[in-house]
């Protein structure tokens, strides 16, 4: 599959990368665009002030830039956190997505929505800070009524990020489990193409 993978807050960190070899080391073809222009942080809240600084309008066009060249193939969108947001907000505009994979977010949907039978796979921490339950009950039935397949993934007592290695939230097992059924969906997605 063709990969667009988007970083979190914290920007485009050696985890992200490591995340993309594995997705190639399982055939795909993955880019990392850099949403932040060369800018990492080290804590949450400086990503999200950074974020803001730059405008939702800005990261989004950014996106949409890096991805035009190749959505001709018909992209699988992917991200972590802010980046699954950004992956999710693309993937609905793009009638050529094959697949959403949402890794520690989502994001609004659209009332005129439409994703006709989008394989949607979202991996989530519970409960988690950011996507409290109360708001993934709405992003479900959200999705659903846009028309996307969703399947959603909980790993109790995992932190947000549960994913990266460099950060306390960290979680080996979940992250295992994540990148495992993960690699699933994307096959399934590739074996539907054929």
């Amino acid at each position: 599959m063709n990969i667009m993978l988007f970083h979190s807050t914290y920007g485009l960190r050696p985890a992200v990368h490591r995340a993309a070899d594995r997705l190639r080391a399982a055939g795909h073809e993955v880019w990392t665009p850099d949403l932040f222009e060369g800018r990492t942080f080290d804590t949450v809240e400086e990503g999200m002030e950074h974020k803001d600084e730059v405008g939702k309008d800005e990261l989004l066009k950014r996106a949409v830039l890096a991805a035009a060249p190749y959505s001709e193939r018909g992209l699988v969108y992917a991200g972590f956190s802010f980046g699954a947001s950004v992956a999710q907000t693309l993937a609905l505009g793009d009638e050529k997505a094959r697949g959403l994979l949402l890794l520690h977010g989502t994001s609004d949907i659209a009332e005129n929505a439409a994703a006709d039978g989008l394989p949607v796979q979202l991996h989530v921490a519970e409960p988690d800070p950011f996507e409290t339950d109360d708001w993934l009950t709405a992003w479900y039935l959200g999705m659903g009524r846009a028309g996307a397949d969703v399947e959603v993934y909980r790993y109790a007592g995992a932190g947000h990020l549960y994913t990266d290695p460099d950060l306390p939230d960290f979680d080996e097992e979940a992250a295992e489990a994540t990148w495992r059924v993960a690699l699933g969906f994307l096959d399934s997605l590739e074996e539907d193409a054929d």
